[in-house]
């Protein structure tokens, strides 16, 4: 659950600010983020998680049944409270997130594993269980010949990242691109260096790294090319733009051949859309606002 905070500026420390920006709490998390924009996209989505039982664990649940994404492997704990990340977004639409994982750290080998029955397609993992688990998905998948795709955030410079096996995408931000490789990838030659840096960690055929109203950068090893943004006239939450533009990018890839450019200018039109709106996992888009954006980039 996000803990959404409008603040016209952070405090200082020791100040104290009245905002009237207000408060409100919304249904979010990287992966659920991902599963809602992946179920709005059209796929055939199963959520894999930890919730506490409690009055926000209930309501997140109502909520992905309501999206439509396929619940049998979301597991209640009774010992820890359902996850809860506090998002304070700032006047200029920036966000700044703290997390507190509860039941979410809970989450067990067997509790994976049991979720590989449904045979998926393809496998979809963000860095907010702890990252042993990320890698035991990670090695199951590779053993089933199971295409695996990274969101690779949060990042943290322990992540062995040389443990994971193959990938079809590795995609971090700005800045966990700059907690990886210490290269903060700001313009053509830094996110090279960047992308270079992480592709020799990474065991990958792309690395895509996201860089927000810029667009993002590709990498494979030899090529390389910056995709711009799309311009939209009002941005009001960069929440879950991040989620839903590798969730958009996983499900092109996979649904139009392996086309890698095709998938992140599709990824680009999602992140865009997200940006317009308020909330986190509520402001992922269908297939059809998608469709209808990337419609207007090709005339």
């Amino acid at each position: 659950m996000d803990l959404s905070m409008n603040l016209f500026k952070l405090p200082e420390a020791g100040e104290t600010v009245i905002d009237d920006g207000g408060v409100a709490y919304t249904p979010g998390g990287k992966g659920a983020n991902a599963a809602v924009a992946f179920s709005r996209l059209g796929a055939d989505t199963i959520l894999c998680t930890k919730l506490g039982a409690d009055a926000h664990g209930q309501r997140l649940y109502n909520f992905y049944k309501d999206e439509g994404i396929n619940t049998s492997h979301i597991k209640v704990d009774r010992d820890n409270p359902t996850g809860l990340a506090v998002v304070i977004k700032e006047g200029d639409g920036t966000n700044r997130i703290v997390v507190y994982p509860g039941a979410n750290s809970a989450i067990t080998q067997e509790n994976i594993l049991e979720a590989f029955a449904s045979e998926p397609d393809a496998l979809y993992l963000g860095f907010e269980i702890p990252y042993p688990l990320v890698l035991t998905a990670a090695r199951i998948a590779s053993q089933r010949g199971i295409p695996i795709f990274v969101d690779a955030g949060p990042a943290s410079r322990d992540y062995e990242l040389e443990k994971l096996p193959e990938l079809e995408v590795f995609s971090p931000n700005e800045t966990e691109t700059y907690e990886y490789t210490g290269i903060m990838p700001l313009n053509m030659e830094t996110s090279l260096r960047a992308a270079i840096n992480l592709h020799k960690r990474v065991k990958c055929k792309y690395i895509v790294i996201k860089q927000g109203s810029r667009g993002a950068f590709f990498y494979d090893g030899k090529r390389y090319n910056t995709f711009p943004a799309v311009r939209v006239d009002n941005v009001v939450d960069t929440t879950a733009a991040g989620d839903a533009f590798t969730a958009a990018l996983t499900l092109e890839y996979l649904k139009n051949g392996n086309d890698i450019r095709g998938a992140i200018q599709y990824a680009n039109a999602a992140g865009a859309i997200t940006v317009t709106r308020k909330g986190a996992s509520s402001s992922t888009p269908t297939a059809e606002e998608v469709e209808a954006v990337v419609k207007t980039l090709i005339k």
